[in-house]
């Protein structure tokens, strides 16, 4: 019996990322996924702590709080952002303080995240971007995460069941931190998914799924769909998949929705995460009088 748990738990490893029982970050991986962390964080944690191990070359047992520092100086001086270093340093205090119970960390001080604000498409961009597409399913994953504000790691998990047309209503089913919420359903998203749904296998799971893998889309592919609309719609901003979910926020900001009612749907903890946005909404910004006048 031990041995078929033991089988199961290294299976169960293999499912969240590909790492052997003899790996010496087999502890790490372990705990990762007890723990419920995703996919993707789980690989980051994992590729930083190898990557830092092959830099300072030694044990995990060896290591010492000067090896921290000499990589996160390393980090710096070739370039990495400051959230990015504030990354590592979570990745490496994680396996070596909360797994292998070492005090390492105090004096590794964090750097100030940068503040940069959201790059937001105009409305017209918005519409300009979702029509210079041919292909029903993009015009529908770019109208999903702009009309729901989607990430775009939960717009390739979209279920088919997780949609309330008569409500307009959307289920995002384990969001970022692990937490369901409800968004609102665009009227164009609807009319959208109707033709789609006319279109696909009505037994799929998924709403986007990979044609060879049968399984949902990668974000890469949507990234890729969102490049190519933006090429299409002659679009000369630095945007990204994220910038749809920023203008989501944006505008219902300037269309006076309660700042509240916006972090619900967005799924934010924070308040102060929904904020931001009231540093680029342009109605709010055009309605202050300056004291000069």
């Amino acid at each position: 019996m031990q041995n078929l748990n033991n089988k199961s738990n290294q299976n169960l490893i293999k499912c969240q990322v590909k790492i052997a029982k003899t790996h010496p970050l087999f502890t790490l991986a372990q705990e990762l996924v007890i723990r419920g962390f995703s996919k993707r964080t789980i690989k980051s944690y994992l590729a930083i702590n190898i990557r830092f191990l092959n830099f300072i070359k030694k044990s995990a047992k060896e290591v010492t709080a000067q090896d921290i520092k000499n990589f996160l100086l390393y980090l710096k001086v070739n370039g990495l952002s400051n959230t990015s270093v504030n990354l590592n340093i979570s990745a490496l205090k994680f396996y070596y303080q909360d797994v292998l119970k070492r005090k390492l960390f105090f004096s590794v001080k964090r750097p100030k995240r940068e503040k940069y604000l959201p790059v937001i498409l105009s409305k017209t961009e918005i519409v300009k971007l979702i029509e210079s597409s041919s292909n029903l399913k993009h015009q529908l994953i770019l109208s999903l995460m702009y009309g729901s504000g989607l990430r775009i790691s939960e717009v390739v998990k979209l279920k088919i069941q997780a949609f309330d047309l008569e409500s307009k209503k959307l289920l995002i089913k384990a969001g970022k931190g692990q937490k369901d919420r409800w968004t609102v359903l665009s009227q164009h998203s609807i009319n959208l998914l109707n033709h789609y749904l006319r279109q696909i296998d009505q037994q799929q799971i998924y709403l986007f799924i990979n044609q060879f893998k049968k399984t949902f889309l990668t974000q890469r592919t949507v990234q890729k769909i969102f490049h190519q609309a933006l090429i299409k719609a002659q679009i000369n901003k630095p945007a990204s998949c994220h910038s749809l979910r920023h203008s989501f926020a944006t505008h219902l900001l300037e269309n006076g929705t309660d700042i509240r009612i916006i972090q619900k749907l967005l799924g934010h903890q924070n308040i102060k995460t929904t904020q931001i946005y009231t540093q680029v909404t342009n109605n709010l910004i055009s309605q202050i009088v300056s004291p000069l006048d």
